[in-house]
């Protein structure tokens, strides 16, 4: 059975392959993540921010009904649409369905092969600390 992650990367992943070429991609990346929801001054602090991303990211959770919540901010165009991605991926969803779903989106999207390796280093960071978030979201229940 299909969980609600699997089933979201499934769509992200044939969305995607609507996009002849990468820069149409790079383009659809840019307005998704100017899309992201306001991200509040005040959690903009060294502890809500993700190392080894070359730009600024902040990355929060919350729990709610037992899923995770997740919200955040980058100063580059590119990182934000990455961060739109993970956030349409993994926010609103259980911390085990997170576990359980390895991110194959990266793989079928090619992601790692486009992205430059700081951008790529800084997207495994993020998935890092969403799979880090899921992992104390279980141990705390």
């Amino acid at each position: 059975m299909t969980n609600e992650v699997q089933a979201a990367q499934q769509e992200l992943i044939e969305e995607f392959s609507l996009f002849e070429d990468w820069m149409d991609r790079y383009q659809y990346l840019i307005d998704l993540g100017r899309r992201l929801p306001e991200f509040p001054e005040a959690l903009r602090t060294e502890e809500n921010r993700i190392r080894g991303c070359q730009s600024q990211v902040w990355f929060v959770a919350e729990k709610k009904d037992g899923r995770l919540e997740f919200r955040a901010i980058s100063d580059a165009a590119i990182v934000s649409g990455l961060i739109a991605l993970l956030l349409r991926l993994y926010s609103g969803r259980y911390p085990q369905d997170i576990l359980d779903t390895p991110p194959d989106f990266v793989t079928a999207l090619q992601l790692e092969s486009h992205l430059s390796p700081t951008r790529s280093n800084g997207l495994s960071s993020m998935l890092k600390a969403i799979r880090g978030f899921a992992t104390e979201a279980l141990r705390a229940a």
